[in-house]
């Protein structure tokens, strides 16, 4: 099954623990045994999380003699954000308007009062 890159970016972030992971990420690199202690699962559970950060392009692992660092990659967070802007102006606007009847509301009150 192939799925487009923002898609698989979305099923990454969708959970809770690669969230974090990224989060850990933006601070700077880390090894596979860092990035696990603050959970209580499995390194094989981390290492399944990882391999769902790495296929979406969020993550890489470098060669540092036997460590193999992770680093968070930015480019995939980029495009949802970009694909995210789009759809900004939307609730924006509604907000916008949402202010300006309860503005409204707040003054026939008022003037009723």
């Amino acid at each position: 099954m192939t799925t487009d890159a923002l898609s698989a970016t979305f099923a990454a972030l969708a959970d809770p623990t690669r969230r974090a992971i990224l989060a850990r990420l933006s601070e700077g690199e880390a090894t596979v045994g860092e990035l696990a202690a603050p959970f209580d699962i499995s390194l094989p559970a981390v290492s399944r999380h990882l391999k769902v950060l790495q296929n979406a392009g969020l993550i890489s692992q470098g060669r540092e003699a036997q460590w193999r660092p992770c680093r968070l990659e930015t480019a995939p967070l980029r495009e949802a954000d970009g694909w995210i802007g789009a759809y900004r102006r939307f609730w924006d606007g509604g907000f916008g308007k949402m202010d300006a009847y309860l503005a409204q509301i707040q003054k026939e009150e008022r003037d009723g009062e």
